[in-house]
């Protein structure tokens, strides 16, 4: 199986309290990985780090497009002023053209907005006041964004977190469809999610963060009661009701099992 991404021994301090404990991981190329595990695991930083936005220690290897990969990001949260006037086609045009943009906007930035708004099913948001948007609607935005410069790989932090569930099920709809119908590739996903419903029914592959990698493998591999004591405290009921939702095919990468680290 090809890989995109490949970590080995990373590491992630901060303030002298450790993060990450020599992470070793493995992220398949052309498939969504979810990053998962309980609140102060580390996920967000492991994203960061391999974003390069967290100074750490270790190996991050990118194995796509000659370890040049071009790639998209949604963070978690989109910290900007509201009441600013800025529009989706203004904020979808900052990376697109170099004059300022009350000089106005380029035809090529517009064409590529629209076209990635087309992508997301959002064309109709393109005059929108950005600070006017519905949380589903800034993520698409955020998508779209992400997807503008044809990406190898793209980096989701929580991105269903504070959306409602018809939201919730367009944003992952999209996205499954977008990494599907690359025209000469399929997109290699990286995704953050706490909600492990989600994962195991649009995740191909999981890797269960607690510090260090407790399980790494398909959903069906990592989602049984053990594992998911050991990582939430799960009983088997909620292990039922996820499993439901797991695809019977993975990747297995590594067998679903301990892998020492900090607990």
């Amino acid at each position: 199986m090809k890989l995109a991404v490949r970590l080995d021994d990373v590491c992630v301090t901060r303030d002298g309290v450790c993060i990450l404990h020599r992470v070793k991981a493995a992220f398949p190329e052309g498939r969504v990985t979810a990053i998962i595990g309980p609140n102060g695991a580390g996920k967000s930083t492991l994203l960061h780090a391999m974003l390069g936005l967290a100074p750490c220690i270790g190996k991050i290897e990118f194995l796509t497009n000659n370890g040049r990969p071009r790639i998209g990001y949604v963070p978690q949260r989109l910290d900007f002023d509201r009441q600013a006037p800025i529009s989706v086609l203004d904020f979808l045009s900052l990376t697109q053209q170099r004059r300022p943009l009350w000089l106005g906007i380029a035809a090529h930035a517009k064409k590529k907005a629209i076209n990635a708004l087309s992508r997301v099913q959002a064309e109709d948001l393109l005059h929108s006041p950005l600070g006017k948007l519905s949380g589903g609607e800034l993520q698409r935005v955020q998508l779209a964004l992400a997807l503008m410069n044809d990406p190898d790989l793209v980096f989701l932090d929580e991105p269903i977190s504070g959306i409602d569930m018809a939201g919730e099920k367009l944003f992952c709809d999209l996205l499954e469809a977008i990494q599907q119908s690359s025209a000469n590739k399929r997109l290699t996903v990286v995704l953050v999610s706490h909600d492990l419903e989600v994962v195991a029914k649009h995740a191909s592959h999981v890797v269960c963060l607690k510090k260090a990698v407790l399980f790494e493998g398909s959903p069906r591999q990592v989602f049984t009661e053990d594992n998911l004591k050991r990582a939430y405290g799960l009983h088997m009921g909620m292990c039922r009701h996820i499993l439901e939702e797991a695809p019977a095919h993975g990747v297995p990468i590594q067998i679903a099992a301990p892998v020492g680290g900090p607990t």
